[in-house]
């Protein structure tokens, strides 16, 4: 039995690795080989950036691995034969995977929502055998060439026989944008392309060698070269699991590198670990500091909470002294779940002997999101994890009118930060990228539990926004965005914010955000932002309304003459598919134009958050201009770590293919609250064993 045994094992082995070869990225950013696409999928939660360079493109590319069978894709690519940058979407969808027998199966749209330059949609499959992986597709549009076959569509409709010119007088089909439904997979000749990668094993290292039918007519059509092959070459270096660079002879005439970096944003955080926070707050009483009242079970537990990075606002004894209702905060641990877990150790430590249970009432960006409730593990006969997590309750908010004990710490200070931040405007036609590098002094003063007055400002450290061939808006519209180069070449430093904000939760399911002053650095505005969420519901709905006046360029203190009224109803859906959750917001926007925006997002326990948005109003395209529609990337990643400690500070940026003043909102202040209090919402609490204290795990 032991040879057959051996051979088992060394099959197992090939197959493992067989199938477990690294995938290899196009120079346009999608999972394929040099130019053209495959049907193979990263990792799900996937998130790269590509940059490439031959010697007809540059380009620029972010794909993000959406849910295992869909990936989405956009790119910037700039033409160094003639002087021109293009924007464009494009998404593939696997239909089948990859078996015994069968092939993996995709289909795509390159070009989705763009200027229509790389149009082309295709169908492809992939086949592995040992370390080589066999590509084989059909294309319509650019990756048909100039066809091999019939497009066999124009038998089921007469509409997929023409498809648009890309070339008119400006080099596109239209403005950008929109979505050419009617040339999709249109065309009376399809191409086919294909290739072939292997995987040496003996280096970390993929050879490539593809088929790419495309005759690069856009190109050609500006003073480009027709391609003297339609065959291209390469091998790729796999650096590390995160990094790939690929060096490429191209077309029979071109040499071309690209590099790729990964990052998974579905990434689990490791647990924190007993030493790291537990040990330390065994101290005797004569050890602790002089001002603490030992024999007041609040004073010490407020001590040891602060110096876990956690925050406790209140704490109350029901009536028969059984039960502990926490006002709790979290500053410091990435994930509520190890909060409630040191606090439970914490409390377990202070509380009265008679208490058993311990309700912890969570508070996430100044909203009361629901309750915790765990049972004491000291008042436990056998506090295992299976036994303590069968003790957890996920309830609606608690709301201790007159606690017992209450934190004042929180009010009547000035609470000073300083960060250095930076401003980012990609995508400009005329150049690629615009920055500002920034210090930003903030200042707050609570005078309230619920209220208080922030002051930002902002000083320039260095800037290119004076570079910028737009500095005059030819919007249509009223410029209530377009003129972003004026605030930040004659308000290079200023006022960032002057408000005053409130922020509570009526009941337990009515949450509400009040401000007046400077918001933002565009416009001042007095108004409020409200959610109605139940703690258990996966759908909410929210009002939003203010009054906003445009400010000065300079960020001081002054007004220009324009104002309006802007206000959102919104509905949120927190869907159980693969952490997304969805908002829909109608209403009338800065520009005074009215309509509707979609946005979706991926959000993880980690801090990561992933999303896109568009926005469709009763402007024209044309008077919209250039983009068509406001539509864009948002992205949200986690600084944990960064500085050789745990936080849950987060850097957040939104990108935008083109500026426009069309579907344009205040900056954070209509329809946000969803999303401030998402990562405490009810189905981010797990029950795999991270709520319970680690010293029980």
């Amino acid at each position: 039995m032991q040879p057959m045994h051996n051979l088992y094992a060394a099959l197992t082995s090939l197959c493992i690795a067989a199938f477990s070869l690294p995938l290899v990225a196009s120079d346009f950013g999608t999972t394929g080989l040099i130019d053209i696409p495959s049907a193979r999928m990263e990792t799900d939660t996937s998130l790269s950036t590509t940059v490439a360079y031959d010697g007809r493109h540059k380009q620029f590319a972010l794909t993000y691995q959406a849910t295992p069978w869909l990936e989405g894709t956009f790119r910037y690519t700039g033409f160094n034969q003639f002087f021109r940058w293009d924007r464009n979407y494009e998404v593939k969808a696997r239909l089948l995977e990859e078996g015994r027998r069968l092939p993996q199966v995709a289909i795509g749209i390159r070009d989705l929502v763009g200027t229509g330059v790389v149009s082309s949609e295709y169908l492809v499959a992939n086949k592995q055998i040992g370390l080589t992986d066999l590509t084989l597709g059909i294309g319509w549009g650019r990756l048909a060439g100039d066809g091999v076959f019939d497009n066999p569509l124009t038998e089921i409709s007469q509409r997929f026989v023409s498809r648009t010119d890309q070339i008119d007088s400006e080099g596109f089909s239209g403005q950008g944008g929109d979505l050419s439904f009617g040339d999709f997979f249109s065309g009376k000749k399809i191409g086919v392309f294909g290739g072939i990668t292997h995987r040496l094993d003996f280096l970390p290292i993929t050879a490539i060698a593809e088929y790419n039918p495309d005759t690069f007519r856009f190109d050609r059509d500006r003073g480009g070269a027709r391609p003297k092959s339609k065959l291209s070459y390469g091998l790729q270096w796999h650096v590390n699991p995160l990094t790939d660079l690929t060096f490429s002879y191209q077309q029979g005439d071109e040499l071309g590198v690209s590099l790729r970096v990964r990052a998974n944003t579905g990434q689990d955080l490791p647990p924190v670990t007993p030493p790291q926070f537990i040990s330390s707050f065994y101290l005797p009483v004569e050890d602790l500091p002089p001002q603490i009242r030992s024999k007041n079970w609040y004073v010490r537990l407020l001590y040891d909470v602060e110096r876990s990075g956690l925050l406790l606002f209140s704490g109350t004894l029901v009536a028969d002294g059984t039960e502990a209702i926490l006002e709790v905060g979290n500053l410091q641990f990435p994930t509520w779940d190890d909060a409630i877990a040191q606090l439970t150790s914490l409390a377990d430590l202070h509380l009265p002997p008679r208490v058993s249970r311990i309700s912890f009432v969570v508070e996430e960006a100044g909203f009361k999101t629901l309750t915790v409730r765990v049972a004491r593990p000291s008042a436990m006969f056998n506090p295992s994890v299976d036994t303590l997590r069968r003790q957890v309750r996920i309830l609606p908010a608690l709301d201790p009118r007159s606690p017992n004990f209450s934190t004042g710490f929180n009010t009547g200070k000035v609470v000073l930060d300083v960060r250095l931040s930076n401003r980012f405007q990609l995508f400009d036609p005329d150049d690629p990228a615009r920055y500002q590098l920034y210090t930003e002094f903030i200042a707050s003063y609570a005078f309230h539990k619920n209220w208080a007055v922030v002051a930002g400002y902002s000083l320039d450290i260095d800037n290119n926004f004076d570079e910028s061939q737009r500095k005059e808006s030819n919007s249509q519209l009223p410029k209530v965005r377009t003129d972003v180069v004026k605030y930040l070449t004659e308000g290079e430093s200023g006022l960032s914010q002057l408000m005053l904000e409130g922020k509570d939760t009526i009941g337990r399911s009515f949450h509400y955000r009040a401000f007046g002053g400077l918001v933002e650095d565009m416009f001042g505005a007095v108004g409020f932002d409200s959610l109605y969420w139940p703690a258990n519901s996966r759908l909410a709905v929210g009002l939003s309304l203010a009054y906003a006046q445009q400010r000065d360029f300079d960020r001081g203190l002054g007004f220009r003459d324009y104002n309006v009224v802007s206000g959102f109803a919104s509905v949120f859906w927190a869907s159980p598919f693969y952490d997304y959750d969805v908002a829909v917001h109608a209403g009338r926007y800065l520009a005074k134009d009215v309509g509707g925006t979609l946005e979706i997002r991926r959000t993880f326990k980690n801090g990561w958050q992933v999303g896109v948005w568009a926005t469709l109003t009763d402007v024209p395209f044309e008077v919209f201009g250039e983009g068509s529609f406001d539509k864009g990337l948002f992205f949200q990643f986690p600084l944990d770590g960064l500085f050789g400690n745990r936080n849950r500070s987060k850097f957040s940026t939104r990108l935008r293919p083109i500026q426009r003043d069309g579907g344009q909102r205040l900056e954070n202040f209509s329809g946000d609250i969803f999303w401030q209090m998402r990562q405490a919402r009810y189905d981010s609490f797990s029950s795999s064993g991270r709520l319970i204290p680690s010293q029980h795990r």
